[in-house]
């Protein structure tokens, strides 16, 4: 879509940029010509993902949940390339679970990566790299349908408090030349679908009015637009990349999705392991 080196000089950084859509969105960042810092937990994956992202691709393991990680990721983009023109805030997490039965602790958790781990990075990015330069774009990632989905309550209001988030933050740091937007994605090709019972990644593609699931590329594609000089035209705007899945009102899970009329839940991993 861009042609190469169209975002040369600049210094970007991808949470959750390890896997699927933030590795996408990474690797075409750094096609453009981009420096790019991926984050996560995991060294093993940021370290593998780097590798093949390629020479403007390096990694910072740290945890967006406590504002000193998030501090960190930032410290590692300033301190390797100089500056931070784009924060991409991808890192995001739920699980599948009818409302009635999501535990108090599970509800917290789901805060707490996606609307305080944004915020921590957000911050992190405007006070130390971006209100100093007098510039900046931060893209948060939320969800779509907006319209509700069942088994997805907790991350519904999660989602729903970033877009919110981010509309404030995008008037509240125009004076200082930085900007905030929100992609809501829909539902992509990607390895993490695969962790959802199988009666739903098998079906998703036919809850989607486009009939296909979004490919990863096309994620990429929009993240290297708002990384570009028109970006910050889209600031406090929520973009929905979703093959108009958020005009769907029908039933969902459709017909025959459900089992026995109930929506199935996700087994979770034991307290303490990994999945």
């Amino acid at each position: 879509m861009f042609a190469d080196g169209a975002l040369e000089g600049t210094a970007a950084i991808v949470t959750g940029g390890g896997t699927n859509l933030g590795k996408a969105a990474a690797a075409e960042l750094a096609r453009c010509g981009a420096s790019v810092v991926i984050a996560g937990r995991r060294s093993e994956v940021l370290e593998q993902a780097a590798a093949e992202i390629g020479s403007n691709c390096s990694f910072v393991a740290a945890d967006i949940r406590e504002r000193e990680g998030a501090e960190l990721i930032v410290g590692a983009a300033l301190e390797r390339h100089g500056r931070l023109d784009f924060l991409l805030n991808n890192a995001g997490g739920q699980y599948f679970v009818p409302a009635e039965g999501i535990a108090l602790k599970g509800w917290r958790a789901v805060q707490r990566l996606n609307v305080g781990g944004t915020l921590a990075m957000c911050a992190a990015a405007y006070e130390r790299a971006m209100r100093p330069a007098g510039s900046g774009m931060i893209v948060n990632v939320t969800v779509s349908p907006h319209h509700g989905m069942p088994a997805m309550a907790h991350t519904g209001a999660a989602r729903a408090a970033v877009e919110a988030l981010t509309r404030e933050l995008a008037e509240r740091w125009s004076p200082d030349g930085v900007s905030v937007a929100t992609i809501a994605i829909g539902r992509f090709a990607t390895e993490s679908l695969r962790k959802y019972p199988g009666e739903v990644w098998r079906s998703a593609a036919a809850t989607v009015p486009l009939q296909r699931l979004g490919d990863v590329l096309e994620y990429g594609w929009l993240v290297a637009l708002l990384a570009s000089p028109v970006g910050p035209a889209f600031s406090g705007s929520v973009i929905t990349i979703d093959g108009a899945l958020d005009n769907w009102t029908g039933r969902w899970p459709p017909e025959g999705l459900a089992q026995e009329g109930q929506v199935p839940t996700e087994e979770r991993p034991a307290p303490g392991t990994m999945p």
